[in-house]
């Protein structure tokens, strides 16, 4: 007789892999017990030092010769059938829509509408190439801590990377000449380091410029396009300062070095909290998380508090608030202890709240402002340019203190949140 047949409820993160945040493949268990795609393992190996090159991604817990990676056939089958369950879904017809009238033919765009249009396109691009030149910072920092290359190894493993990373097309020259110098010294990766760096600053400042300059278009636009030949007001005059009008509300927490993870590390006014290159050397504490999150000190029980965060420097990051008791082996928004909103580096933001997930969009806010009412029970997330959007808002529960949370995933050294100073 068959076995018996209990239907479960699985959502993509029961089977998913923390490190490309995508559903198992090939999964392999670790001697610790966590289980990630083989693949992400051995690139994530690869980059980092000589310091624990064999260390569990979640727990840190580490081997003197690399672990043999064999496949667990039981979650590579659970993941199969997850995966044909989803495309079955997603294929089923959808009913033909009636056939209604054709509609009037629209006017031709307002020309500041076509201008946010094109701004817009520009900044996701601006984007796509601040993500790639951290990789490339990446891989050129990893090169380096590698002392036991031959001469030509540099280079051959250089080339390579560069070809993995850029196999969509883009022109190596563009970045920098040296990258491409077939029997380049150490001296020379240096060059090549610092001229990625000059780059990737750029990038970020005129990134910063670009997602200024759409806010305030989109500010200055009107409501709708006018048939009227009415002139429009002048619209080279910029935008004035706004002041928050949660500024009155306006706190400054810290981040805690209790619950940081091994992973992070954070300023000396606990201002700004960055992925390490490599593991840090912490106190053992139960209060502290086995992935790339940490809290602030600071916990709230009732009244009124705001906050901002600037996550123009970080890939892929959350945001958001939890409990004291949050489980530390646990992930941000994945209990009902916590909520937060999501850039995934995919271009997809969503919020978390209840362990549900909610997709915002595709747009990537710069700057996230926190706003914490406890007396009215709400949570709600703002993108902060010249004035407050509202991202998402939902009901929170003063039954336990709160903190403010984050996660820095991915594990690309370098990535930072900083908690910004609120305008008033």
């Amino acid at each position: 007789m068959a076995g018996l047949a209990v239907p479960v409820w699985l959502a993509e993160d029961d089977l998913g892999c923390i490190i490309c945040q995508g559903l198992l493949d090939w999964p392999a268990t670790l001697p610790c017990g966590h289980t990630f795609c083989r693949d992400c393992l051995k690139g994530l190996w690869g980059a980092r030092g000589a310091r624990r090159p064999w260390a569990c991604p979640t727990c840190r817990e580490g081997a003197g010769q690399q672990p043999q990676l064999r496949k667990n056939t039981l979650l590579q089958e659970l993941a199969d059938k997850y995966r044909r369950a989803a495309r079955e879904l997603g294929e089923d017809p959808a009913p033909a829509p009636s056939r209604a009238p054709a509609p009037a033919p629209r006017p031709p765009p307002h020309p500041a509408r076509q201008q946010a249009a094109v701004q817009k396109s520009v900044t996701e691009v601006g984007q796509k190439l601040t993500e790639l030149v951290e990789q490339l910072v990446d891989i050129v920092r990893s090169l380096q801590n590698q002392r036991c290359l031959t001469e030509s190894g540099p280079d051959n493993e250089l080339g390579t990377c560069l070809g993995k990373t850029f196999s969509s097309g883009v022109n190596l020259s563009l970045a920098s000449p040296k990258l491409v110098t077939s029997n380049a010294s150490e001296g020379k990766m240096r060059d090549v380091l610092h001229d990625l760096e000059e780059i990737q600053e750029k990038l970020r400042e005129n990134l910063t410029w670009k997602e200024a300059s759409e806010e305030q278009i989109q500010v200055e636009l009107p409501e709708a396009p006018s048939s009227s030949s009415c002139p429009l007001p002048n619209q080279s005059l910029p935008a004035p300062k706004r002041a928050s009008r949660f500024a009155p509300w306006a706190i400054n927490p810290t981040f805690d070095l209790q619950t940081l993870s091994y992973s992070l590390e954070v300023s000396k006014d606990c201002q700004i909290v960055t992925v390490s290159h490599h593991p840090q050397s912490y106190p053992r504490s139960c209060e502290r998380f086995s992935t790339s999150q940490v809290l602030c000190s600071q916990a709230f029980s009732s009244g009124q508090q705001y906050w901002e965060v600037d996550t123009r420097h970080c890939s892929h990051w959350a945001v958001g608030v939890a409990s004291w008791g949050m489980s530390r082996d646990r992930i941000l928004g994945r209990t009902i202890d916590s909520c937060c909103v999501e850039w995934k580096g995919t271009n997809q933001l969503s919020a978390w709240h209840m362990v549900k997930e909610t997709v915002l969009g595709s747009d990537r806010p710069g700057v996230v402002g926190i706003w914490l009412d406890l007396e009215e029970g709400k949570l709600a997330f703002y993108s902060v340019a010249n004035q407050e959007k509202l991202l998402y808002e939902c009901p929170v529960s003063a039954s336990t203190p709160l903190h403010p949370a984050f996660w820095l995933y991915g594990l690309h050294p370098g990535n930072s949140l900083i908690l910004k100073q609120v305008r008033e």
